[in-house]
């Protein structure tokens, strides 16, 4: 089991982030990482429907044997977290709570901000679990637009700093001194979302304290790899052209991905959400 891949599942490419972090820490990890391309994005849809596709995905990952899954997007988590630790018996890591330990680690003056898709702003997934630490004040903006932006490769532009301008503009105003960039696609827009900031907001990435807990789980589980063969890392779609998945995987890691496999979920019947 030990040699077994982490399965990492993303409503797309932007999760590509955390598998670069967990690989990394965790060089030595093979991983299974499956992109829903056929339904992304899934921030404007309903969450029952995000909950359904999310949960068909990661059924395909551990059918395929992974050890651990690693749900590599905010919107899916705010959807179908519980769902996902009592259905399967691997460890099962998300990407809200680590981000929200972080900010809570890291803010001075007690005023975080969380910027994320509309479904998972509208989910008030962070809301809730920032409520653990009522101490601090949180203030929470959506930019949809910013996917379009790192999937088109744009990460300088004027359009792109008039759009972060208008979406931040509310946070600078409310004086946060940290900043939970609440999507997986995020983390490619750092450069523009701190000039737009200012130095005196620290950024809290989800991909980089997501990788922290997947690094935890393994340790303290003792299911890390202990295989001296090189490690696999594989990366499935389920949309109709791996072209394109490929080609915004090296818009955003370079030549790390080097090829893709189309695949299928499978569909599900699930009792409603509680």
């Amino acid at each position: 089991m030990s040699d077994a891949p982490i399965g990492v599942f993303d409503s797309g490419v932007g999760g590509l982030s955390v598998a670069r972090s967990i690989r990394d820490q965790l060089p030595r990890e093979s991983i299974t990482y499956i992109g829903d391309t056929a339904r992304s994005p899934y921030g404007p849809r309903p969450l029952a429907e995000v909950r359904e596709f999310a949960l068909e995905a990661l059924d395909t990952l551990v059918d395929q044997g992974v050890k651990m899954l690693v749900i590599a997007c905010n919107t899916a988590s705010a959807a179908m977290l519980r769902d996902a630790r009592e259905r399967y018996s691997v460890p099962v890591v998300e990407v809200i709570q680590p981000a929200v330990r972080a900010a809570v680690s890291s803010t001075k003056n007690l005023r975080v901000g969380v910027i994320g898709t509309e479904g998972t702003i509208r989910s008030r997934a962070y809301n809730d679990a920032f409520a653990a630490a009522p101490h601090l004040e949180l203030f929470t903006q959506a930019c949809p637009r910013f996917v379009e932006f790192v999937e088109s490769g744009d990460t300088t532009s004027r359009e792109l700093f008039a759009v972060a301008e208008q979406y931040l503009a509310p946070l600078r105003e409310h004086d946060i001194d940290t900043l939970v960039l609440g999507c997986t696609h995020y983390p490619f827009l750092k450069g523009a979302i701190s000039y737009v900031m200012g130095d005196g907001v620290r950024l809290v990435s989800s991909d980089t304290e997501t990788a922290n807990d997947v690094y935890r789980e393994l340790v303290s589980r003792g299911i890390e790899r202990t295989s001296a063969a090189p490690a696999v890392h594989r990366y499935e779609a389920t949309g109709d052209s791996a072209d394109e998945f490929m080609r915004l995987a090296d818009l955003m890691l370079g030549r790390q991905v080097s090829s893709v496999e189309l695949v299928e979920t499978g569909v599900i019947t699930l009792p409603p959400a509680r």
